[in-house]
């Protein structure tokens, strides 16, 4: 569901759930849709909260954006400190 010619736009999505994949769902083989449901909301909790990852410096996605520090990661303010100083400013 990308546009044509931004590939890499998914790249990361890919790559989540290649993991997701291999450390969980082959590993234990669902057999209902349930106990999917079930595996999948503790993996995401796994890999959210406890998880190193090396991306983000071996600190966890929750660490990172709860501090907006880890690794080569950022969060990024939706706002330049422009546009907060001077709201009136029209977007382009």
């Amino acid at each position: 569901m990308d546009r044509r010619g931004r590939a890499p736009d998914n790249i990361f999505v890919e790559r989540l759930w290649r993991r997701v994949k291999h450390e969980d769902v082959y590993l234990k083989g669902y057999a209902t849709m349930p106990e999917l449901l079930m595996g999948l909301a503790e993996y995401f909790v796994h890999y959210n909260m406890e998880r190193p990852h090396q991306s983000l410096g071996y600190g966890t996605p929750d660490h990172v954006y709860r501090t907006a520090r880890g690794g080569s990661a950022r969060i990024v303010d939706k706002y330049s400190e422009k546009e907060k100083a001077h709201p009136e400013i029209e977007k382009k």
